[in-house]
C-alpha cells in the first residue's frame, strides 16, 4: 500500500468533503488593475493576463505566491479545463485573470493542481469566452486533510520538475538552432537582398467576406489552428462548401510550396505548405506563392522565420488594439536571396536541425510529451476522490472491490495490503 493510500485510509476512509472555491482560498480579483499597452512603462516585473505573462512593467501590485486562472479570452484548454498559471514574486495582473492566494487549511499548490482537473465547458459563455467571477468562486473543490494535500503536491511536483528540466534543455536547443539559422542566413548572400514582391508570383490574403458555413466540405482554418511547430491542424470543426472553394481566385487556394504568414493579431508566423490539401483561411493570414526560378519555397519559409525578418514584421505591424501587417507592407519586406544551390544547402541544414528540435516523434519533444501525458494521468487519478458518504475512490470501492463488483487483486481493505 502506498503512503497516499495509507493516509486516505487513516484520515478520510469515508470520503472527502467538497467546498466552493471561495471557501478554500482568498480571492484577490478586486486588487487587479489593467493597463493598456501604450500606458505601460517597461520594467522587470511580469505583467500577467489570462494565459500567462503578457509583458514586463516597472511596478507591481502583488507580492507573494498566487494561482491565476483565465477569466476572459484564453480561458479554456482543449480538454475543457481552465487555463491555470502559477505566479511568484512581485507581479502585476490585469483583469483577464482571476487571482487567488493561500488560506489556512488549504495548500495553494494543491489548488493549482486541482483546478486543472475541473471541466468548465458548461460555464464558458459569450463571443469572448468568459469564466465569470460568480462561476469561478463556486467551483467545487474536493478538500482532503492537509497531510494528504502535501503528499499529492509532492508527487505532482516531482512530475512537473522532470518536465521542466527537459523543457529547459529543449529551449536551449531551440536557442542554438535560432543562432545558427540566423548565422547561415546572414552569411549566405553577399549583399543580394530582395523584396518579397520580387521573389513571389503572388501575395494575397484570405477572403475579406465571411465565408458560408457547411457541416462538411472544405476545412476553414484560423490562426488558432496553427500550432507551435508552424503546422496547420486540419481537424477543424468549421467548413465551407466546395462551391465556395472552387470560386476562389487561384492565388487564394493553397498548393504545395506556398508559404502562409499570419498578419493580424498573432502576426509573424510562417507556415510551409508541404502537400496539396484543400482548405481555406481567414483574411488574418497571407499566402505567398514563391517564384521558384528566384527562390526555393522552403528557403523562403526559413528566411521568414529568421530574427531579421521578425524585426521587420515588428516595424511593419500597425494598430493599437490588434496589430496588423498590411499586404503592401509585407510585399516590401526583404529576405537574403543567394543562388539556388546555396539556398538548397541551407534548407538541408536547417530542416535537419528543425526536425531534431521540433519533431514530436523523436528526441526531447517526444519525451516531454510523454512526461506531460504521464503527469496529467496521475494528476487526474490522484485528485479524484469519493465524496463524503460515497464509497467510491478512483473507481474502486472502499472494501477493495471494483465498481463492477469484482475484488481488486483478490484482496479486501480489511488491513491486508492490496
Amino acid at each position: 500500500m502506498s503512503k497516499l493510500e495509507e493516509l486516505i485510509q487513516e484520515l478520510c476512509p469515508d470520503g472527502v468533503e467538497t467546498f466552493p472555491l471561495e471557501e478554500c482560498c482568498n480571492i484577490l480579483d478586486k486588487k487587479r488593475k489593467p493597463v493598456t499597452k501604450n500606458s505601460r512603462e517597461k520594467g522587470e516585473y511580469p505583467y500577467y493576463g489570462a494565459n500567462g505573462v503578457q509583458d514586463y512593467v516597472s511596478d507591481y501590485i502583488f507580492n507573494g505566491k498566487f494561482v491565476l486562472v483565465g477569466e476572459d479570452g484564453s480561458v479554456i484548454t482543449k480538454s475543457g479545463t481552465p487555463v491555470v498559471t502559477w505566479a511568484e514574486g512581485k507581479i502585476w495582473v490585469n483583469n483577464h485573470a482571476h487571482v487567488i492566494e493561500e488560506k489556512s487549511g488549504t495548500m495553494l499548490r494543491y489548488l493549482y493542481f486541482y483546478i486543472q482537473t475541473i471541466d468548465v465547458t458548461s460555464l464558458i459563455h459569450g463571443n469572448i469566452p468568459k469564466l465569470t467571477g460568480r462561476d469561478f468562486r463556486s467551483l467545487k473543490i474536493a478538500l482532503p486533510p492537509l497531510e494528504i494535500q502535501r503528499e499529492i503536491v509532492s508527487i505532482l511536483d516531482n512530475f512537473t520538475e522532470l518536465t521542466a528540466e527537459l523543457t529547459a534543455e529543449l529551449t536551449a536547443r531551440k536557442t542554438q538552432y535560432t543562432y545558427y539559422r540566423d548565422k547561415l542566413l546572414a552569411n549566405s548572400y553577399k549583399g543580394e537582398i530582395k523584396q518579397l514582391e520580387e521573389c513571389c508570383d503572388s501575395i494575397a490574403d484570405g477572403d475579406h467576406q465571411a465565408p458560408p458555413k457547411a457541416d462538411s466540405g472544405v476545412p476553414f482554418i484560423t490562426i488558432s489552428d496553427i500550432d507551435e511547430r508552424h503546422e496547420i491542424n486540419l481537424n477543424v470543426t468549421k467548413y465551407v462548401p466546395d462551391e465556395y472553394y472552387n470560386r476562389l481566385a487561384d492565388k487564394r487556394r493553397p498548393q504545395k510550396g506556398d508559404v502562409l504568414y499570419t498578419v493580424v493579431g498573432s502576426y509573424g508566423i510562417p507556415v510551409y505548405i508541404s502537400e496539396n490539401k484543400r482548405f481555406v483561411f481567414q483574411r488574418h493570414i497571407a499566402i505567398l506563392r514563391p517564384n521558384n526560378a528566384v527562390i526555393d519555397s522552403r528557403y523562403l519559409y526559413h528566411a521568414m522565420n529568421g530574427t531579421a525578418f521578425h524585426r521587420q514584421a515588428d516595424l511593419a505591424a500597425k494598430g493599437a488594439a490588434q496589430k496588423t501587417i498590411g499586404l503592401a507592407s509585407l510585399a516590401k519586406m526583404t529576405v537574403p536571396v543567394p543562388p539556388l544551390d546555396v539556398q538548397n544547402r541551407i534548407v538541408n541544414v536547417l530542416d535537419n536541425f528543425e526536425k531534431i528540435c521540433s519533431d514530436l516523434n523523436i528526441g526531447l519533444p517526444a519525451e516531454i510529451e510523454a512526461r506531460q501525458k504521464q503527469y496529467e494521468y496521475y494528476r487526474d487519478k490522484l485528485l479524484t476522490f469519493a465524496e463524503t458518504g460515497n464509497t467510491i475512490l478512483n473507481g474502486t470501492e472502499r472494501n477493495g472491490t471494483e465498481r463492477n463488483g469484482t475484488e481488486r487483486n483478490g484482496t479486501e481493505r480489511n488491513g491486508t495490503e492490496l
